[in-house]
């Protein structure tokens, strides 16, 4: 049986990375839910926006083990309307996507992994009223995932859409995402998507669901 992560892709060992690690709320359960379906589950704290961090993460992974894939689904969201979009709001959210991203590619770039996944958001190709720091972190993932194509690494960039669970960052957006066109994915239909993004292997592509006449009318 596989882990959660992607149904179609066993996995046997797996770093599970958060800046809380062991203390992020539901960390214990997941990591027993995957041991459950037999995965030897490490969760650790670490920054990846943080080099030296990241860096020693990496060198503690036990060399009979090698890492073999990375999957980078962390996101912060400050939203904020142009005129207070202030430089250390964009930078809280570009370090969680753009500089983690760099640094889990320049760090891996010499490995021989079979897969580096990016969870993007359709926030950079649709575009949405007051994320525009949210909008240029993700538009980051597409195209390093592309950049990393091209040079025979691999990549992969999935742009999410809504989700129908909740959490922190739906709820912020979820409301005005909604209205403009976008409606939740199951996590079901989630990871059913990341699937055929992997087997299709084009760089980057957009995982939602669309309502596409509303969004055209607006």
């Amino acid at each position: 049986p596989a882990p959660p992560l992607a149904p179609a892709r066993p996995v046997r060992r797996l770093v599970l990375v958060s800046r809380r690690g062991p203390y992020a709320p539901g960390a214990g359960a997941l990591a027993a839910e995957l041991a459950g379906l037999g995965a030897q589950v490490t969760v650790a704290a670490c920054d990846v926006s943080k080099r030296p961090e990241l860096e020693r993460l990496l060198a503690g992974i036990p060399p009979g083990h090698a890492l073999t894939g990375v999957v980078h689904a962390a996101g912060v969201l400050d939203d904020a309307l142009v005129g207070s979009l202030t430089p250390e709001r964009a930078d809280r959210v570009l370090a969680a996507k753009a500089d983690a991203a760099w640094h889990l590619h320049d760090l891996t770039r010499d490995l021989e992994l079979g897969m580096f996944v990016l969870f993007s958001s359709a926030a950079g190709v649709l575009g949405s009223p007051g994320q525009g720091n949210y909008a240029a972190a993700n538009a980051f993932l597409d195209a390093l995932a592309v950049w990393r194509q091209a040079r025979g690494l691999p990549g992969v960039s999935v742009a999410w859409g809504l989700w129908e669970a909740a959490s922190e960052m739906v709820g912020q957006s979820g409301t005005r995402v909604t209205a403009r066109g976008v409606s939740g994915l199951s996590a079901a239909e989630g990871l059913s998507l990341l699937d055929a993004a992997l087997a299709r292997g084009q760089a980057a592509v957009v995982a939602a669901r669309l309502d596409a006449a509303r969004i055209a009318a607006g």
